[in-house]
């Protein structure tokens, strides 16, 4: 099955423009998959009110897609500590060592854990009579020079059994400056570990990254600026995160080791904190993007970040049952999709019948991959919907545009209501890797303009960070000839040409 667009003719300027209104709406007015109010500032920064006090173990983003150069694997990443400002020394960024960090397998759909792939840290200081991180230019992991730095214990959990399978490794540090690290990539590359040889090897790496989400945040100012005038810049550019990232051979993970059979997994990451009482409490979760933070309402917010998938149902109504489609339709005059919004079901709880959702699934909230959805050579942003069965909601690569694609679908992108909304930052400010771990390198904290303002990236392509470019947000914009200087307070929906779904 193949859902694609099917697009004739140009985009006028006052088109782009018009979606981009009713796009700052969306996300403003109550959340990319208007369930809820927003109370965080990305895909799952800062999502829920316990956790924005706790960064060392929030999870930011969860991706899961098949190893475009060894297609008989899968890769596993998932980030952690969200805005890190890439000169906020002395003490910088790290896992916290009383937590477990966790990477969840489902390969049955019945809701609950067959393969959990669980991270541990300790730390390790060589002089505490500094304060600094680094007391010289550091040129590998193991330098003298690194005055602090992390170690990590990587074990497979499976049918109760245990097994080491990284046990003693250390991380990438934090980026400190091109004095204190003249060549960051080395160290990169030695943080990239294999596991096993010949085709079957596992691959880890453990550190720092530039945070791959991208997307506009300033919708939080009276959207958009009031005017559009604040629209087109990644939010997020210059940011790190600390991230771990696992490539794994697909029978590994597949139920009963058969892929062909059995070849979808549903996928979440858990982070969960040491108590007083001595016992592991989980604190966070995450598996599709945006769902804690704006799918699920303020008052369970928490709730959401301590429950497991088994406990789903409860959460049914949120997506059922969105406010934003309404909201949408009373200030806009778009007409919201009719309920129940089956098509969300399928999106966030069972996965699309006929591409990811395994058999006799059971509803509950998990990034899920078909393991045997060729690799698509010219990937699409959209995913999916943009006619890439290898994208979004099909697992998630780096550079899918999760926010635009959430957007279109919300809005009945799927049910017969074709939309092009967006947040006009289609990609990345620095390119992603080629090869494995395949994350961009994290900004350095020597870099005097991280987070340049007004700049979208032109390229997530490249197979280096370097490679980057940027350029002014797109002319599609047209602020200038957006009615709300005027003092409308409704637009109609655009006509289109509608999208075909082909089977």
């Amino acid at each position: 099955m193949t859902i694609g667009k099917h697009l004739q003719g140009g985009t006028s300027p006052q088109r782009k423009a018009g979606a981009l209104m009713a796009s700052g709406a969306l996300v403003a007015g109550a959340g990319i998959a208007g369930l809820g109010p927003l109370a965080a500032d990305a895909s799952s920064h800062r999502e829920a009110p316990l956790i924005a006090g706790l960064p060392e173990y929030d999870n930011t983003d969860v991706y899961a897609f098949r190893s475009p150069e060894r297609q008989k694997t899968v890769t596993l990443v998932a980030n952690w500590i969200p805005f890190e400002e890439p000169a906020g020394g002395p003490n910088f960024y790290q896992f916290a060592t009383d937590a477990r960090y966790d990477v969840n397998i489902d390969n049955d759909g019945d809701a609950s854990p067959d393969i959990t792939f669980r991270w541990t840290f300790k730390n390790h200081i060589r002089n505490g009579n500094t304060f600094l991180y680094a007391n010289g230019p550091v040129t590998s992991l193991r330098d003298e020079n690194l005055n602090f730095y992390q170690t990590y214990r990587l074990v497979q959990i499976k049918n109760g059994n245990t097994r080491v399978l990284v046990k003693d490794r250390i991380v990438a540090p934090s980026n400190v400056g091109k004095a204190t690290m003249p060549s960051y990539g080395k160290l990169r590359a030695q943080a990239t570990t294999d596991i096993g040889t010949g085709p079957n090897k596992m691959q880890s790496f453990v550190g720092q990254a530039d945070d791959p989400f991208f997307l506009d945040l300033r919708v939080f100012d009276l959207l958009y600026g009031g005017d559009l005038s604040e629209t087109g810049d990644d939010t997020l550019a210059g940011f790190n995160v600390n991230s771990v990232a696992l490539q794994v051979p697909r029978y590994r993970i597949a139920h009963q080791r058969h892929v062909t059979d059995n070849p979808v997994v549903g996928v979440w990451s858990t982070t969960s904190r040491r108590g007083v009482d001595g016992k592991y409490h989980q604190v966070s979760r995450l598996g599709n993007p945006l769902v804690n933070e704006v799918v699920i309402p303020l008052k369970d917010k928490n709730r959401f970040n301590r429950s497991r998938p088994a406990g789903d149902a409860r959460f049914l109504d949120y997506v059922t049952k969105p406010e934003l489609p309404k909201l949408i339709e009373a200030v806009y005059g778009i007409k919201a999709p009719k309920e129940p919004r089956n098509d969300l079901v399928s999106v966030f709880l069972t996965g699309v019948d006929g591409l990811n959702q395994p058999k006799g699934v059971t509803p509950s909230e998990q990034l899920r991959l078909n393991m045997t959805t060729p690799v698509t050579e010219n990937p699409n942003r959209l995913g999916v919907i943009g006619g890439d069965n290898q994208g979004y909601p099909n697992g998630r690569r780096l550079a899918d545009d999760v926010i635009d694609i959430s957007l279109q679908v919300v809005e009945g992108e799927l049910v017969g209501s074709p939309n092009d909304l967006g947040d006009a930052v289609n990609r990345n400010e620095y390119g992603f890797k080629a090869t494995f771990p395949y994350l961009a390198l994290p900004t350095s904290g020597s870099d005097p303009d991280p987070h340049p303002s007004g700049m979208v990236s032109s390229s997530n392509s490249s197979a280096t960070s370097s490679a980057t470019e940027k350029v002014a947000p797109a002319a599609a914009l047209a602020i200038g000839l957006l009615a709300l200087a005027s003092g409308a307070a409704r637009m109609t929906q655009l006509g289109r040409n509608r999208r075909k779904v082909v089977s």
